[in-house]
């Protein structure tokens, strides 16, 4: 049925099928012989093993998508990977999806190629409208395609930083819709910014016929990113939204899904791929899929926000205790934020200084985020870089409930951040006292003289 089965299938079951999936690829055939420059020839048998010996990849020169008639198991493997992804991204809550493909590319190569096709439907168009997300591979994506960001910067809502959708519309009107390749709005992102106002972006672009491309970097695991993206096509327009293979679904970097709307369209993107692709993204995400199977992907799902409330509620008592406190970012489900304002008063350095501390005590994943750092990505100059604003009222740190976070990570998380900052708090209580010394001591030089 090209369906993700209920009930994840056991591993011999799923080495199995993949073996038969080999033996249908021409370098697999007793007897075979090849005289071609690629004839799936692999000299070492440990490589062999590691692919299932599936290794004429999927598609031809000119379509990722197309069939290879010597590489029939890779070519089916590939059909029904496309499948189970499309089911799955239905089952998590874009309902209306039509078409979508595992692209050998992460999320930033992946949004390039989504840019490149526009560009044959928009010759005249050289900008793209990016509402600011301080992430690097998301903004180089459009450099690399050729064409010129235009910086939307966010506005503060309490602790949200949020679309700014007045701007948006100015800047439509100010380059004129027909220069404009398309709006590159956000779903996943670091707290306090939050996902895009995706529904009245859809309505804009839709208003305006410009294209909208969703990057929805690891929002597949968050039923609320979900949501938007499927309230955004139901009242307005999304051509595309691109995900991560390994935030969402827990196989190796080097994998995203395109999918979109319009079959038509989303076929134009697969075919803009040239050459053909390594199946390695394709061969692990089903493999993962059929093991877990839509009821073992559900529980994921499920644990993940019952993470993210457990989350939530511990780090505003630890926040509480060192007197900080834990920003309001309700409209972000996956990524915290809790403020280092005090540390930041205490010493410049203290806020990046934590950072390094965590991390040499094996704590991945948390970002410290200073005040005021600038940075320069392809000539455009970034103020507050990774604050996504110019000028955000507090340093903070950013802890995220991902899809397979355990209690045991986030209460060892939150011991260690405990001892960290109790470190800090010893120091600065005796750079205090020996500051009151020392200023004693010059009162009473004083007082002699």
């Amino acid at each position: 049925k090209g369906k993700c089965p209920e009930d994840g299938w056991d591993e011999s079951t799923i080495e199995l099928f993949l073996h038969e999936l080999a033996i249908m690829d021409s370098n697999n055939f007793l007897g075979n012989c090849g005289v071609g420059e690629r004839e799936g020839r692999v000299v070492s048998g440990l490589v062999a093993r590691r692919h299932y010996r599936l290794i004429h990849g999927i598609g031809r020169s000119g379509d990722i998508s197309a069939v290879q008639p010597k590489a029939a198991g890779s070519s089916l493997l590939n059909k029904l990977t496309n499948s189970v992804v499309l089911d799955v991204i239905k089952l998590a809550g874009v309902r209306t999806v039509t078409s979508c493909f595992v692209v050998p590319m992460a999320t930033g190569m992946s949004l390039t190629l989504c840019f490149l096709t526009l560009r044959h439907k928009r010759p005249k168009a050289k900008y793209i409208i990016w509402p600011r997300i301080d992430q690097k591979s998301c903004f180089k994506s459009m450099i690399t395609a050729g064409f010129e960001p235009v910086v939307i910067e966010n506005v503060l809502e309490v602790d949200e930083l949020r679309t700014d959708l007045e701007a948006v519309e100015a800047k439509i009107k100010a380059l004129g819709a027909e220069n404009i390749l398309c709006v590159h709005s956000t779903t996943s992102c670091f707290a306090p910014r939050v996902p895009d106002r995706l529904e009245e972006l859809a309505v804009i672009c839709a208003n305006y016929d410009i294209p909208h491309i969703v990057n929805n970097a690891y929002g597949v695991q968050s039923s609320k990113c979900m949501h938007l993206i499927q309230q955004g096509a139901r009242v307005g327009r999304i051509d595309a939204f691109v995900q991560s293979l390994d935030k969402n679904f827990m196989v190796p970097v080097g994998g995203a899904i395109i999918a979109g709307f319009n079959e038509s369209f989303i076929q134009e993107i697969s075919k803009m791929y040239p050459g053909r692709a390594s199946a390695s993204p394709s061969l692990d995400v089903l493999i993962t899929l059929l093991s877990l199977g839509a009821s073992g992907y559900k529980k994921l799902l499920k644990e993940r926000k019952e993470m993210f409330l457990y989350l939530s509620s511990e780090l505003k008592k630890l926040a509480d205790n060192h007197n900080e406190r834990l920003l309001d970012t309700p409209h972000n489900p996956i990524s915290l934020a809790m403020s280092l304002k005090n540390l930041d008063e205490t010493n410049d350095a203290a806020v990046t200084q934590l950072g390094s501390m965590l991390f040499t005590r094996q704590v991945s994943g948390a970002r410290v985020v200073p005040c005021g750092s600038v940075q320069t990505v392809n000539n455009y100059t970034f103020k507050g870089f990774m604050s996504h604003a110019n000028d955000y009222p507090c340093a903070y740190l950013n802890a995220a409930s991902a899809i397979g976070i355990k209690k045991q990570d986030v209460d060892v998380f939150l011991k260690r951040l405990d001892k960290c900052l109790k470190t800090f708090r010893k120091e600065a209580k005796q750079e205090k006292s020996i500051n009151e010394i020392s200023d004693s001591n010059a009162a009473t030089e004083q007082l002699e003289d």
